[in-house]
């Protein structure tokens, strides 16, 4: 929508998808680059009142201390993409941004991440007090910059899983939990989307991190009249199942086993690397082919932190299959993308999208959106082509 200025308030704003989003943003704003890789750069969405990326703001917290600059020199040198953008040119807009980054909480975030920080010593204090940290923020940066909205997205690296309770199923029980300062149901995942939903600002969780939308949060959500979605951006490996999957069930062909090996070596990488972390990943890339093939075959990712290759994201796929005659065969895939800039479009489509339903008086989750996402929340079709049926069928009904 023309001239509609809109927010996207990051968690996990010096990470490398969020550098790449804010490169890509501005970039465009600068007419060095197009939409490539955008879903809203389809034709079928340029009717529905979308805002325009040019026109968005960025801000956002990180435990880490940093500059944003430095943390856009080596996206830029990690993927091999410092030719086609120029840094000088959107200099003083990242030096701007960077007023706008604060830090942000640790609590319960698990080991792995707690050694990102500077001062890894834990929340210092409270969780409502964290929570008004974050509020405080959001609403500064909306008034600062004369804002229409603010759209929160969660970046940040993946915590540990958390063990669901009654509690996070119930908003009264949920709530009675904030102020008991010792409870481990609380992630700063949890903090985050609750400072949000309170602000009434929407809310996207692009990470596996569970902490964030449990039914409680999600109820939250719909009492405040606030538009959520989750879980985990799909942008590699998962993509192609979901894409690949439904021709095994189209064909009757019995998936015998589908093995996922996975290799890449950013912070991501490195988080990931650690057990508990990992567990977090592997489970909602886990979902995928059961819901498709309506069987459970023998299917384990692997994923392994490789230093050298940096954004680089390699998988490969080995699907052993059985056809006619009993006959066994194979598949085997090679993916390899670099994992900051097949996410940072996706994050730009959601912020977009997810401004369109606060105005259209949407609350609660945004089922439409579950082509995004490898855990769709609210949602049980997996099958890509179906999902984004989906998404076309919401742009129809508006236009």
């Amino acid at each position: 929508m023309k001239g509609r200025k809109v927010g996207v308030w990051m968690v996990g704003a010096f990470g490398s998808i969020a550098s790449a989003l804010v490169i890509g943003a501005l970039s465009m704003r600068k007419g060095m680059t197009g939409s490539r890789g955008m879903v809203t750069g389809n034709e079928r969405f340029s009717g529905i009142g979308l805002p325009d990326v040019e026109q968005m703001e960025f801000g956002g917290c990180d435990i880490r201390r940093g500059r944003l600059k430095t943390a856009a020199r080596e996206v830029l040198t990690t993927t091999g993409i410092s030719e086609s953008v120029d840094l000088d040119r959107i200099d003083e807009d990242l030096t701007r941004i960077e007023r706008f980054i604060h830090g942000g909480t640790l609590r319960n975030c698990g080991d792995a991440i707690a050694c990102l920080c500077a001062e890894p010593s834990g929340p210092t204090s409270t969780i409502r007090h964290e929570i008004a940290a974050i509020l405080g923020h959001l609403r500064d940066f909306q008034d600062q910059l004369k804002l229409d909205e603010v759209v929160v997205v969660n970046l940040a690296s993946t915590e540990p899983m958390l063990e669901m309770g009654e509690l996070h199923n119930d908003l009264q029980a949920f709530e009675a939990q904030l102020d008991l300062d010792s409870s481990p149901a609380i992630r700063a995942s949890t903090i985050y989307a609750y400072a949000a939903i309170a602000g009434g600002y929407p809310y996207v969780n692009f990470t596996p991190s569970n902490g964030a939308l449990f039914p409680a949060m999600v109820q939250f959500a719909e009492a405040k009249g606030v538009p959520v979605m989750g879980n985990d951006g799909k942008t590699g490996e998962t993509l192609v199942k979901s894409a690949l999957a439904p021709m095994f069930a189209c064909r009757d062909l019995e998936v015998l086993s589908w093995e996922g090996f996975n290799i890449l070596g950013n912070m991501d990488g490195r988080i990931l690397d650690n057990p508990e972390n990992r567990e977090s990943k592997i489970k909602t890339k886990d979902k995928v082919l059961s819901h498709i093939l309506g069987y459970s075959p023998h299917a384990r990712v692997h994923i392994d932190y490789v230093p050298s290759l940096a954004d680089q994201k390699t998988a490969w796929d080995f699907i052993h299959f059985r056809g006619f005659l009993g006959a066994r065969m194979s598949l085997q895939f090679l993916w390899q993308g670099f994992d900051s800039l097949l996410a940072a479009p996706l994050v730009l489509d959601l912020v977009r999208f997810a401004d369109l339903a606060k105005r259209r008086g949407e609350s609660g989750l945004m089922k439409h959106l579950a082509c995004f996402f490898k855990d769709p929340l609210g949602v049980n079709e997996h099958r890509l082509y179906e999902q984004f049926r989906m998404l076309q069928d919401y742009a129809d009904q508006i236009n």
